[in-house]
């Protein structure tokens, strides 16, 4: 592969670090494109250091869905809400474009707990806190999603650096 071709590999994989923050572009699939189209072009050695980019992405796509999702579980954030938030915000995302997938989120989510909330007098401020908590663990899933992108794109520098 050639110059030409390295720099709009490198760019995909920047407009995918982009993607994982601004929910508009799927920023993980697209470094592991980038990845793998390098790999397909170099041939040999690059299949070892696209293997190491996929495993880091996989391991973040998981990371990114199990830990805050028992963190939240263990809240006692309820899995129909968490539904519901994931529902308002894909709604949300089309609505209102960027801002109205987290929006609908905390939307879905404060609703959610307000329904179900059985103690009238503090429904609002229980909802408002299992909100807060999954806001956290929202941003936990991005720093998640967002380190394993880096570790990974660092990956395929190395790599397409040392088969130069």
């Amino acid at each position: 592969m050639g110059d030409a071709g390295l720099v709009v590999v490198a760019a995909a994989i920047a407009v995918g670090l982009v993607g994982i923050v601004v929910p508009v572009l799927p920023g993980t699939v697209l470094i592991g494109l980038a990845a793998l189209v390098w790999a397909v072009a170099e041939g040999g050695t690059a299949w070892v250091w696209f293997a190491g980019v996929a495993v880091l992405l996989a391991a973040g796509q998981v990371a990114m869905y199990l830990l805050p999702g028992r963190r939240m579980t263990r809240a006692g954030i309820r899995p129909r809400t968490l539904l519901l938030g994931a529902v308002l915000g894909v709604v949300g995302f089309f609505v209102v474009p960027v801002l109205g997938l987290p929006l609908g989120f905390v939307l879905g989510v404060f609703l959610g707990e307000l329904a179900g909330a059985t103690d009238v007098p503090d429904r609002a401020r229980r909802a408002w806190g299992s909100t807060v908590t999954a806001l956290k663990n929202v941003g936990l899933s991005v720093a998640l999603e967002s380190s394993a992108a880096l570790l990974a794109s660092a990956v395929w520098v190395v790599g397409a650096l040392s088969l130069r």
